[in-house]
């Protein structure tokens, strides 16, 4: 056991920092789109693209990671994502056109998925579903850190340098990430499958849907990650109208970030003496309060930065409570294909998200009352999916 120690300290510290390349990336570019859209000479719907397309590969991405870490190992799986995502941040910030910067972008997602599903992986193989709650926590706190950080460097970058500067930074994080994971990162899986054939593989995936309650852990940190998808894919074109900057975006999205990195804090505090669904039940009334709130300033016609930040900044705070918890049931469900099941939890929540993301622009059409409607439904459905779950686990065929 004493052995085990050094490794445990050094795998939490590796994925903080790999775990926040990606989500860096990807919330870097947001407040610059209007802007990348005006200078690349192209439609709110196809700059739209540069964000959808990256969810999407994100999501087929994971779903692929899992059963390749499962057969080969954590290691190089996650070595070769985090090249491929620096390759993409290159491409991208040299990109002359939109056709190449969406090229760049999904290069980017597709090597980001290995961090994002082995990251929460890894952790779940150190420490297994006892002590990965809390260490889960650190995790979402690194994102929601890179979060907090991202828009706000990205709108200032987008106002001094041009939007390109944005994905030099997103370069140098991916060379940081690779050296240092090339350098330290350890083999974690005790138990590699045998086979990558097709048959084996949707048996895997079929064992994981079947295991009781995961499906409803996943959709729960599903629906709670739609309400954030729905509003970082509205808020840049609204402050824009608004008439503010990309730095007056980054600035007031600070908030949400903050409260997401203030909740996933509280998130391992309370594991010590919580059960995992007690600390889910918490965060997502508090992501409804926060949403309900937003409703009724949409309802009332009082549009500012603070009725459209701050609420947000609630339902945040809710996220950073429950995801941790939501996220390593999930995975703890199926302990024997771990990285299978993260990643096809990271499937349907990404999947989930590009679907949202290339609606929003219908959606802005619509007005800011639907958009806030549409926030208010994500946590009314996490509460019903996280019952699904409790209950589901709760049966006899589950104890079984």
């Amino acid at each position: 056991m004493t052995a085990d120690t050094p490794v445990r300290k050094l795998s939490i510290a590796l994925m903080t920092i790999i775990a926040m390349a990606s989500p860096m990336a990807l919330n870097l570019f947001v407040p610059a789109m209007p802007d990348a859209a005006r200078d690349l000479r192209t439609g709110v719907g196809v700059i739209q693209l540069s964000f959808t397309a990256y969810l999407f590969m994100l999501a087929f991405g994971q779903l692929l990671s899992g059963p390749l870490a499962d057969h080969f190992g954590r290691r190089p799986i996650l070595l070769g994502g985090l090249a491929l995502h620096t390759l993409g941040s290159l491409l991208a910030a040299l990109a002359p056109d939109v056709t190449l910067l969406i090229a760049g972008r999904v290069l980017q997602a597709l090597g980001g998925s290995a961090a994002m599903v082995l990251a929460r992986t890894i952790i779940i193989d150190i420490y297994g579903r006892e002590g990965a709650a809390s260490r889960m926590g650190y995790v979402v706190m690194a994102i929601a850190t890179s979060q907090a950080i991202a828009p706000m460097l990205g709108g200032y970058l987008n106002l001094w340098a041009g939007w390109q500067s944005i994905f030099y930074v997103s370069l140098g994080m991916g060379i940081i990430a690779l050296l240092v994971a090339t350098l330290q990162l350890p083999e974690t899986c005790r138990e590699k499958s045998d086979s990558l054939r097709l048959g084996p593989v949707i048996q895997r995936y079929a064992g994981v849907f079947s295991s009781g309650g995961y499906i409803g852990y996943a959709l729960s940190t599903t629906f709670i990650a739609a309400a954030f998808y729905i509003f970082v894919g509205t808020a840049p074109y609204i402050v824009d109208r608004l008439g503010g900057s990309s730095a007056l975006f980054g600035t007031w999205f600070l908030a949400v970030s903050l409260a997401f990195m203030t909740g996933s804090f509280l998130s391992t505090r309370l594991a010590r003496h919580a059960s995992a669904d007690q600390v889910m039940l918490l965060g997502n009334a508090l992501s409804l309060t926060g949403a309900l709130t937003l409703l009724g300033f949409a309802l009332g016609g009082e549009l500012s930065y603070a009725t459209l930040f701050l609420p947000m900044a609630v339902v945040t705070f809710g996220r950073g409570l429950s995801q941790p918890n939501a996220q390593s049931a999930a995975i703890s469900c199926s302990p024997t294909s771990a990285a299978t099941a993260s990643g096809l939890m990271g499937f349907i929540q990404l999947l989930t998200g590009s679907v949202i993301a290339q609606l929003m622009p219908l959606l802005l059409g619509e007005g800011v009352l639907a958009i806030a409607f549409c926030i208010f439904l994500a946590p009314v459905a996490a509460l019903g999916a996280h019952y699904y779950a409790v209950s589901r686990q709760r049966s006899p065929e589950a104890e079984a």
